[in-house]
């Protein structure tokens, strides 16, 4: 089906939205006399009729730009939740053409929703910023802050488990970027929280097993210590193949065994195989032996 014609259709449309909103006078005129606010109220719906119009015409630029527009009227108007909404809709049109604005739309929405004490969604979408720096804007850093901030608010509005999603989000870049500490204090914090609860207890060993890795690449000993207190507080952990794992390593690590290393290494993989990031972490530990090349082959 051809759009083509929906761009011409949505360019007049915005003039007219313009018109209505250029007879009010100014904004804080118009609004103080008479229909002012009708007017404002009718520009709001044609800027927001030309935004879908340009969508379908996959002008996604001026998409958001017509949504920005009709966000700022409702702002005006005192219309919050429209206003937010609004910036919302204006950032899923950006993230297809410009990223770095469809951010700025998010935090204009999130700066709205806080205002109004609507925390958990505005946690949804620091979580979408957080999501277009991972892929987007290639920004780690920004990507952890928005993940710790969604996590406070989701804490704040007593949402146990999407908080942790956030923060095994942050403990996961934090041990990629070498911030072995903050990301060890997560792991333990997430596994101390799920080990009592039936339904999560087995993800605790996971966590566990995160947490030894970071302790590891830092200093042997306080890996073997971490260990130690991790089956002291989690006894299913002593059980779990991770656990042997790790204990398997440290053996070969204190022989500055390499082959013995890989071949743990391996026997885990073929039955539970290994992630980009537990390969990068195992990594980062075998090429603390000596005389290692630095593979798992």
């Amino acid at each position: 089906m051809d759009n083509s014609g929906k761009e011409k259709e949505a360019i007049q449309l915005m003039a007219e939205a313009d018109k209505k909103v250029n007879k009010t006078g100014s904004f804080l005129g118009g609004m103080f006399g008479g229909g002012g606010n009708h007017k404002i109220e009718e520009a709001c719906e044609m800027y927001c009729r030309a935004a879908n119009m340009f969508k379908m015409a996959k002008n996604w630029n001026a998409a958001g730009k017509a949504f920005c527009i009709a966000a700022r009227l409702h702002m005006q108007l005192q219309n919050k939740h429209d206003s937010a909404t609004g910036f919302v809709d204006a950032a899923n049109a950006f993230k297809k053409s410009d990223p770095q604005e469809a951010i700025n739309c998010l935090n204009t929405a999130i700066d709205i929703y806080t205002d109004m004490g609507r925390f958990t969604i505005a946690a949804k979408h620091h979580i979408t910023c957080a999501e277009v720096y991972e892929s987007e804007l290639v920004d780690i850093e920004k990507a952890i802050a928005h993940y710790e901030q969604a996590a406070d608010y989701y804490k704040g509005e007593e949402s146990i488990s999407s908080a942790n999603k956030c923060l095994l989000k942050v403990a996961a870049y934090s041990a990629q970027m070498e911030q072995y500490a903050k990301s060890i204090e997560i792991y333990e914090q997430v596994g101390s929280n799920t080990m009592d609860n039936p339904l999560l207890k087995y993800c605790a060993k996971e966590y566990f097993f995160k947490a030894s890795l970071c302790h590891f690449i830092v200093d042997e000993l306080n890996a073997k210590l971490a260990v130690e207190k991790y089956e002291e507080m989690f006894p299913a952990f002593s059980d779990s193949r991770e656990c042997k794992l790790v204990k398997k390593l440290l053996d070969a690590h204190e022989e500055q065994n390499s082959e013995a290393f890989t071949e743990a290494v391996k026997e885990f993989d073929t039955i539970s195989r290994l992630d980009q990031w537990l390969t990068t972490m195992l990594l980062r530990i075998k090429k603390t032996i000596q005389g290692d090349e630095g593979d798992l082959k």
